[in-house]
């Protein structure tokens, strides 16, 4: 079987998946999440971190930190997590879904050591997560993957008060627009452009990178878009 095949039918196994969620996930339920952990039907899960991600981070020639903390918001199995872990940040994975965080940790017993000691998780709720901590103990940086189209779309502006609440004045937040698909109105995923993020975060965030990656994954090539914001240094509006 060539890896054209192989790529094919993975992506038509992960459509039909998606469709599965979209049955047991209910919009004004987020531990309905857990439910699709616990059936193992994670078409969102790539298997590792994606290369439009590294890219941003690498050649971008924005100054984000290499110290500090980072967050990842919808974290799963915590990829992503463990990558900023290896570049010395304090990466913390979120996800509702406790078999998600229970999967992330038992993945981080088999990192380096320092990706282990950089990294951590917690399951929790992240529209009530800035009410928990002290403002000292907010994100340099914040990566959304496949969070912001998780959610249903009535709760997007909370999702940009939240993010201009968790980031630190001068802190970062990376958004990888993905799955850019012809428009629909069901999810999750839900329906998703560039602009769509506009609105939310503008009165908080200055938009300082919005490009389509050179290097995407095959389940990302053509359906993604990396925008990075820089939080500027005001009151939350």
């Amino acid at each position: 079987m060539s890896s054209g095949t192989r790529t094919n039918r993975v992506m038509e196994s992960k459509k039909e998946d998606q469709k599965k969620v979209q049955q047991i996930v209910r919009p004004d339920d987020p531990l309905s999440w857990d439910n699709a952990w616990k059936q193992n039907i994670t078409p969102w899960d790539m298997g590792g971190v994606q290369p439009s991600l590294k890219e941003v981070m690498e050649n971008s020639r924005i100054p984000f930190p290499r110290s500090g903390k980072v967050l990842v918001p919808g974290c799963g199995t915590g990829y992503d997590v463990f990558y900023f872990a290896s570049l010395g940040l304090k990466a913390m994975g979120m996800d509702i879904s406790e078999t998600a965080v229970e999967a992330a940790y038992k993945a981080r017993y088999k990192e380096p050591q320092n990706v282990f000691d950089n990294s951590d998780f917690v399951a929790a709720n992240f529209f009530e997560y800035s009410n928990i901590i002290f403002p000292e103990d907010r994100f340099n940086l914040v990566y959304d993957h496949t969070f912001f189209v998780a959610i249903p779309p009535a709760k997007r502006s909370d999702w940009g008060k939240e993010m201009a609440a968790l980031i630190k004045p001068g802190g970062y937040l990376i958004t990888v627009v993905f799955p850019i698909l012809p428009q629909t109105s069901t999810g999750p995923p839900y329906y998703v452009r560039p602009e769509h993020y506009d609105e939310h975060l503008q009165a908080n965030f200055e938009k300082i990178y919005s490009k389509v990656p050179t290097k995407s994954s095959p389940s990302h090539e053509g359906l993604e878009h990396v925008v990075v914001w820089l939080r500027k240094n005001l009151s939350l509006n």
